[in-house]
């Protein structure tokens, strides 16, 4: 029989995440419902590896799954295809990355774009507005893809010194997100990051490399990684010399 759920008061602390639900219980992976969500909590619940995730409608909700779906910086899949699209865009004066220049936008777009199976969004308008404080903070950024000048491509994600935990993507154009990921990886390979955080398995990510690990492993590396001091997010063309 599982365990009641519990329910947070706005400054309560999170239950220590070997309570989440786990395979035999209702939800597995839910950790959670209630509580404060803004740049403060936000960052205590991804030092515990812990993300909010809920639709509109809903309560907050919290959850920390085990196992958890983490791209391993090193494991990250350069397919052939996309080898030849970032040749492509790398060639061309008119196509660029940047970080940081759009966060909202990106989120907003991340919160717009139709996916298969799904019908609504959980970027409602209170989570947009807490992981913009928290990217004001310095600790929630985008990384965007530029074509002719317009935003065509992007993801958004939160790090923690070298932690990082990617959050959404979205593309406007063929392999916009794609790229972007790939100059996330790119990106951490030349900060020496080793994970990169995609919290739920999706066979899109495992086609790019990420798998999945035991919960205590992903916390591990998270209480590793977030001691080294916060990293400079600008993007450098000489980065993509860690892939191609």
């Amino acid at each position: 029989m599982s365990h009641p759920l519990p329910w947070l008061h706005p400054e309560e602390e999170f239950p220590p995440v070997h309570t989440t639900w786990g395979e035999n219980d209702p939800i597995p992976g839910l950790l959670a419902a209630g509580g404060a969500l803004d740049a403060r909590h936000l960052r205590a619940a991804y030092q515990q590896g812990i993300f909010p995730w809920f639709s509109e409608g809903q309560p907050v909700l919290w959850w920390s799954p085990d196992p958890r779906m983490v791209l391993q910086t090193s494991q990250f899949r350069l397919h052939r295809s996309l080898r030849k699209t970032l040749q492509r865009f790398t060639a061309q004066a008119h196509c660029e990355i940047r970080m940081d220049s759009a966060f909202t936008t990106v989120m907003q777009h991340c919160a717009r774009t139709p996916r298969a199976g799904q019908s609504g969004t959980w970027i409602v308008d209170d989570i947009v507005k807490a992981y913009t404080e928290l990217h004001e903070q310095g600790a929630a950024h985008s990384v965007e893809t530029w074509v002719d000048g317009k935003l065509v491509g992007g993801l958004y994600c939160v790090a923690l010194g070298h932690a990082v935990f990617g959050e959404s993507m979205f593309a406007h154009a063929s392999d916009a997100s794609k790229i972007a990921l790939a100059a996330l990886v790119a990106f951490c390979r030349a900060h020496g990051v080793p994970q990169i955080d995609c919290q739920q398995a999706t066979s899109h990510l495992a086609f790019m490399g990420a798998r999945e690990i035991p919960r205590t492993q992903f916390l591990r590396t998270v209480a590793e990684q977030r001691l080294h001091p916060d990293m400079q997010w600008n993007f450098s063309p000489l980065y993509w010399n860690q892939l191609l």
